[in-house]
């Protein structure tokens, strides 16, 4: 069923947050030189990072609580409409290639199907009873973390998201760039990012989409350290799936090992390409099929692993 709220209040709303705000100052901003609106546009990018820092404890908090039920099988779910769906379907896809995470791990679900990520599904982000079917299809529980977007904080879609988590037993996110949101207040963990008014007044794909980028980049990258995907800073989890890949896992043991190319190669010809296990060999002096039951033993944290091996 679509939002119910009258073209009066939504009005209303719209005209009482930041990232809906008109600026005077930029009115005739179209007959100003190409460059100087590239200098403009990129000092209000460059505000984003500090607006991201004043949520870091709450994204902290958020990412330890996912982190945890990811450790016991849960999955990260990304959800919204428009642009904030599509930035949670982009760092999804991500992670396979990145951390080798396993197929179903990390979904992006975004308002009116896959289809909406090229063209946009008109009135889908007003829809509560569409969130809701979607987080049902792909059979959410208790251990998974749902993190819901919108860059107003009022999207239904992305409302909705978190109310039917809750009430499933789902960790709940809520990122939004207003303060005193909806979708913040509906969350276990409310992050709001305030960015300020856009350089074209609500063009929220601008300084909100940025922001939400930069902090799916931590939920995700930050849980994955959490959940032994890198070793340092090192990705250890990388799925050599093209050349580019391969010549990357060879220069992440490498550097892990500080080993010969011949004893690398030979690691990771024993290992079937697994960086962890092929790292373990070298560094932990320990064959593939006891590297392969170190980490599993480990929970596939590569430095726990290493310990085990040099302890035995």
């Amino acid at each position: 069923m679509p939002s119910t709220a009258e073209p009066a209040d939504l009005r209303r709303q719209l005209e009482s947050m930041t990232t809906e705000a008109f600026r005077p100052e930029l009115s005739e901003i179209d007959r100003l030189p190409t460059l100087e609106i590239a200098q403009i546009m990129n000092g209000e990018d460059a505000t984003v990072p500090g607006a991201v820092a004043t949520q870091l404890p709450v994204i902290a908090a958020a990412i330890d609580a996912a982190a945890a039920r990811m450790a016991r099988g849960g999955r990260l779910i990304y959800i919204g409409a428009g642009t904030a769906g599509r930035l949670g379907v982009v760092d999804a896809s991500e992670c396979p290639p990145t951390f080798n995470t396993a197929p179903g791990q990390v979904i992006g679900v975004i308002a009116g199907g896959d289809g909406a990520i090229r063209t946009s599904v008109e009135g889908a982000e007003d829809s509560r009873e569409l969130a809701a079917a979607e987080l049902d299809r792909i059979g959410l529980t208790p251990d998974d973390t749902v993190v819901s977007i919108s860059a107003s904080g009022r999207t239904p879609y992305a409302i909705a998201a978190v109310e039917h988590a809750r009430a499933r037993g789902a960790l709940t996110v809520g990122l939004s760039c207003n303060g005193g949101s909806a979708l913040a207040a509906a969350a276990d963990h409310g992050i709001e990012v305030v960015v300020g008014p856009e350089l074209i007044a609500g063009s929220t794909r601008l300084k909100a989409g940025t922001a939400q980028k930069l902090v799916l980049n931590m939920i995700s990258t930050i849980t994955m350290i959490r959940l032994g995907k890198t070793y340092g800073n090192l990705m250890v989890d990388v799925r050599a799936s093209n050349d580019k890949l391969r010549a990357r896992s060879r220069r992440i043991v490498a550097l892990a090992t500080g080993a010969a190319d011949a004893e690398i190669e030979a690691a990771l010809a024993a290992t079937g390409g697994e960086v962890k296990d092929a790292i373990l060999v070298i560094a932990g002096g320990v064959d593939a099929m006891t590297a392969t039951r170190l980490l599993a033993e480990s929970k596939g944290h590569l430095r726990a692993a290493l310990q085990l091996a040099l302890r035995d």
